[in-house]
């Protein structure tokens, strides 16, 4: 829609933080942006931008325009999405902020699955944990989030709960691999690998060793699940992971996945929704009815 131009302009241009890097994505000439965001904040009376050495940011009247240019985006996309609908053909982009444990198995099946259904559907899956993952929902960078063990939920309209204990990664011949369900105490023998301090499986270890006379002495951290998971097997020490970032028949993937007791470990909650308030698009609803169903088929929820 051409009147809605101007409006992406400005946000692709905040969300790149430079004109030149936004008008390359645009496919015009930095000059060219830059002239009709000159021309915009001149109509305005305020700066919309303040020009940085490198790059741009956000005046404080364009954080306060940010939002409208978004809910406006966001608003005829939903309007788009329901008039395909009409012809029979659906169309949309979806938007989904997870948490890492999401990457490997579960969202590439359920947006495979959905748009073996609606071919015409896009996607954009942007890693987010934590706090990350509502903050996404609040500037429309995601339309929707799955995250683990949330920091807030102030903006954050619940759609589905999910209870996810934590298991340990092992190779097969690992001597607590026969084990059916493990202590916290008999893993912290062994050498662990770790997640870093800001995601929420981390977060939970670490509040069961404070209940405890344990310690967390991990040889190896990283920020990458992948690389945990890859290098258990490598060097044969312990990761740790929840289940929906691990396939289905774990044991054929030349790993052993136990769950850790609840009673040292109490289970995470894995939560999905959208920014409360907002109306979704015709497409980004329907997945989110997909996804609810196959979370409440697969899983314990509240």
């Amino acid at each position: 829609m051409k009147h809605l131009l101007p409006l992406r302009y400005i946000d692709v241009i905040a969300r790149s933080g430079s004109i030149r890097k936004a008008a390359d994505s645009l496919a015009i000439t930095s000059t060219a942006l830059n002239r009709r965001i000159l021309a915009m904040e001149e109509e305005l009376g305020v700066p919309i931008f303040e020009r940085l050495p490198r790059g741009v940011r956000l005046s404080a009247a364009g954080e306060i325009l940010i939002h409208h240019v978004r809910n406006q985006l966001s608003d005829m996309e939903r309007v788009k999405s329901q008039i395909s609908d009409l012809t029979g053909e659906r169309r949309g982009h979806v938007s989904i902020a997870c948490s890492q444990a999401l990457l490997p198995f579960f969202l590439p099946n359920q947006i495979a699955q959905y748009r073996h259904a609606h071919p015409a559907v896009t996607f954009e899956v942007l890693v987010r944990d934590r706090a990350a993952a509502e903050q996404a929902l609040v500037d429309m960078s995601a339309d929707l989030a799955l995250v683990f063990e949330p920091l807030r939920l102030m903006d954050f309209q619940v759609l589905q709960r999910v209870r996810q204990p934590v298991h340990a990664l092992m190779r097969p011949n690992h001597p607590l691999a026969q084990a059916g369900t493990l202590r916290l105490r008999d893993c912290l023998r062994y050498p662990v690998a770790l997640p870093t301090s800001q995601y929420g499986v981390r977060h939970l270890l670490e509040l069961a060793v404070q209940r405890s006379s344990l310690t967390l002495q991990p040889v190896v951290e990283s920020d990458s699940f992948e690389f945990l998971r890859s290098h258990a097997l490598e060097e044969d020490i312990l990761a740790f992971q929840i289940p929906i970032g691990l396939p289905i028949g774990t044991e054929g993937s030349g790993m052993v996945s136990r769950p850790l007791d609840v009673r040292d470990v109490p289970p995470g909650v894995l939560y999905f929704g959208q920014l409360r308030g907002r109306i979704l698009p015709v497409a980004v609803s329907r997945f989110a009815t997909q996804v609810l169903e196959t979370l409440t088929h697969r899983f314990e929820t509240d």
